[in-house]
């Protein structure tokens, strides 16, 4: 159906691939390693398992590619092996993320990070996050910043971080927490946005806590209270919250339409609801290759069969930045206690379906993320087009115009995005990707290259804490790791 590049998921060589269809329409991405064999990694299932759903070739946005203006490493050893980023990778920043520590007060089964082990290493300096700030800004100007970990709040000069950002003029600043301090300290959420914070993005997998025990652990016995408290305390702050979810297959994936219409009741504080199937890098119990697939297509059908009412199969649009296999996207209006679908007016303002350069694409992105998941009180009651577009264009494109057309207090977003491992790494999506996280030493490096793990748990991009460590070792010739 169409070539690419993919990696042995054993020695992380670099080798051709194809997405191949089989007879019931099912798609895989495949690849033979001289040395480790064959491997194939469902990306869209079979026809019967999605019916509300367009089919694989139907999913897509053309783009044309947008590269950096000022590339901080060469193309020597190739993709996905150069990142810095290199001058061939073809999207723009839209988020940027700072690991800030990789200690955590969790112990989740299931962790990309690999966060919360025994002795996690030093936590980068107040110097070198104020220095990974200034040069994120300098390569990717004004994009929206998460600041992740491990787990973020624990370190003591988190607001001071915040307002440095804010002080730099990023657009939206968010903090990525499992929110058990948020929950335990009553004051957390209103430093925070006394800070400048605009937005909490709560992992929030569960209603159950059984389920929630078995993808987080038991470390923290209360923790679906202390969740509940969490956004309490934003909401009493003015802070956005977009609950994020983790959709394991054989755990919680029936639970989607009941974490959706949880997240809805809650508004105006939350915002959104993200769903990421696990991938399978860092830690996790699963297995790399003996893990099922759950798929972007399973997780928009799952919405689809359990909330029907709100929710079809046309309102959901791939993303108009990163890569189409990469994400998808769905905008509401709250009408009374319920949805309706907003697709038909997006459509319109992002071009009715026409191809759409990639630094448009990313302009887009940024201005979504940043008007309808930040702080409720940045936009109650207001049309003046304030947050509309983050890079200063102002409301009178189309796009612009339609996110300032509401509240965003009366919005709501569903989304997901399908993170790559070793097994489902596309190396087009990789130079397609929008989500970079600034390491150390400053280089800004893909989200799924800086987790991506061989079966064995080496690290693609190892040292992720440590500003003195080197580029990608060359894993593309013939000799294994």
């Amino acid at each position: 159906m169409h070539a690419t590049q993919s990696l042995c998921p054993v020695c992380l060589r670099r080798l051709e691939a194809a997405y191949e269809e089989d007879g019931d329409g099912a798609v895989y991405l495949t690849r033979t390693c001289p040395q480790h064999g064959r491997f194939s990694a469902l990306v869209w299932p079979a026809r019967d398992a999605v019916p509300s759903l367009c089919s694989f070739d139907q999913w897509h946005v053309v783009k044309t590619p947008s590269y950096p203006e000022r590339p901080q490493t060469g193309t020597d050893k190739g993709c996905p092996y150069d990142c810095g980023l290199c001058p061939s990778h073809a999207q723009h920043t839209c988020h940027g993320l700072l690991e800030l520590t990789l200690a955590c007060n969790l112990a989740c089964p299931l962790c990309y990070a690999d966060a919360g082990g025994q002795a996690p290493p030093p936590d980068p300096s107040r110097e070198t996050v104020s220095g990974q700030l200034k040069r994120l800004l300098e390569a990717s100007g004004r994009c929206n910043v998460q600041f992740s970990g491990g787990e973020p709040t624990l370190r003591a000069d988190l607001p001071d971080l915040v307002r440095e950002a804010k002080a730099l003029g990023f657009p939206l600043v968010q903090v990525n927490t499992n929110g058990v301090l948020l929950g335990r300290d009553p004051e957390l959420a209103q430093r925070l946005a006394e800070a400048g914070l605009d937005s909490v993005y709560l992992q929030w997998d569960s209603l159950d806590p059984e389920r929630l025990a078995v993808l987080r652990g038991t470390r923290v016995p209360n923790l679906l209270e202390l969740k509940e408290r969490a956004v309490e305390h934003c909401a009493r702050a003015g802070l956005g919250v977009v609950f994020v979810a983790t959709v394991v297959a054989g755990v919680n994936e029936t639970e989607l339409g009941d974490l959706l219409r949880d997240a809805v009741r809650r508004g105006p504080v939350v915002r959104g609801l993200h769903v990421q199937p696990a991938s399978f890098f860092g830690r996790s119990p699963c297995g790399l290759m003996s893990s099922r697939r759950f798929t972007l297509a399973h997780v928009m059908q799952a919405f689809c069969d359990q909330a029907p009412e709100w929710v079809h199969g046309t309102d959901f649009h791939p993303p108009h930045c990163e890569h189409s296999l990469c994400s998808f996207n769905a905008v509401y209006a709250r009408v009374g206690s319920g949805l309706k679908s907003e697709r038909e007016g997006m459509d319109k303002a992002m071009g009715g379906g026409m191809a759409v350069a990639a630094a448009e694409g990313s302009r887009i992105a940024k201005a979504y993320t940043a008007r309808l998941w930040a702080r409720p009180s940045q936009d109650a009651g207001r049309g003046d087009g304030a947050g509309a577009d983050c890079c200063g264009e102002g409301p009178q494109d189309a796009f612009s115009q339609f996110l300032v057309a509401r509240s965003a207090d009366r919005r709501f977003t569903l989304s997901g995005m399908a993170f790559q491992d070793a097994l489902s790494v596309d190396v087009e999506r990789l130079r397609g990707c929008c989500i970079h996280i600034v390491r150390p030493d400053g280089r800004l490096v893909p989200f799924c290259c800086q987790n991506m793990t061989s079966i064995a748990g080496h690290a693609l991009y190892p040292g992720r804490l440590d500003p003195a460590h080197d580029l990608a070792p060359d894993r593309s010739g013939d000799a294994p790791v």
